[in-house]
């Protein structure tokens, strides 16, 4: 594999239920993401985008086959070193944004350090600031639009500094100006180094990438 390569997958399965109710929701036979790329991947809802998402992240486990991160063998380890390895080199952004309500922006942004005990602040506050929500540090959740709250998840996914984003549906809930804010932010992060997948159904967000992956039926039907 080469050192470029940062995830690696073959013969990844996700099937649910058993014996006569079993349905294959995901069959990718392979698939590299390199350092550095910026992948969309499309496809219709129930192709499989969000299961693979999940999968590589290490939010659901596979029936069957690899994934190899950086390398190792990350598929079929302990929780608790999927909780780690989540932790160290994974960032989520979700569609339904999963803030905290009763928290402030900058607690929300936090969350992922409270069982670290470092002094994240700083850190924090400089994330927010990068994001555009500098001197709404301080604002639940409730006081924030939707394209703030999701700057807000944005700043969360970077604190601990990961080696991947992963984005599902982040300008879903959007309309489309502020979807293309949030889709600009990710290309940024993009040039500034970072690794970032998303699933997407925009045409827009897919376009600004710079790969394509198509999904049918849980299969990769183009890339």
């Amino acid at each position: 594999m080469e050192p470029d390569v940062l995830i690696f997958v073959k013969n990844l399965t996700r099937v649910y239920g058993k014996n006569k109710l079993a349905v294959k929701v995901l069959d990718v036979t392979s698939l590299e993401i390199r350092r550095g790329e910026f992948i969309a991947l499309t496809g219709p809802s129930g192709c499989g985008k969000t299961t693979l998402l999940n999968l590589l992240g290490t939010l659901d486990r596979p029936s069957g086959g690899d994934i190899i991160f950086e390398g190792k063998k990350i598929s079929g380890q302990g929780e608790v070193s999927l909780c780690r390895f989540r932790r160290e080199k994974i960032g989520f952004i979700f569609q339904a944004y999963h803030l905290i309500p009763t928290l402030s922006a900058l607690r929300n942004v936090l969350a992922p350090a409270f069982p670290l005990g470092n002094d994240y602040r700083p850190r924090a506050l400089e994330l927010l600031g990068l994001v555009g929500l500098a001197g709404k540090e301080g604002r639940r959740p409730d006081d924030l639009s939707g394209g703030e709250q999701q700057r807000v998840a944005i700043a969360r996914a970077l604190l601990l500094d990961p080696d991947l984003i992963l984005a599902d549906e982040p300008t879903g809930n959007l309309d489309s100006a502020t979807g293309a804010e949030i889709a600009e932010l990710l290309k940024n992060l993009n040039h500034h180094g970072r690794t970032v997948l998303v699933a997407t159904h925009n045409p827009q967000t897919a376009e600004i990438c710079g790969r394509v992956i198509r999904m049918a039926d849980g299969r990769i039907a183009a890339r």
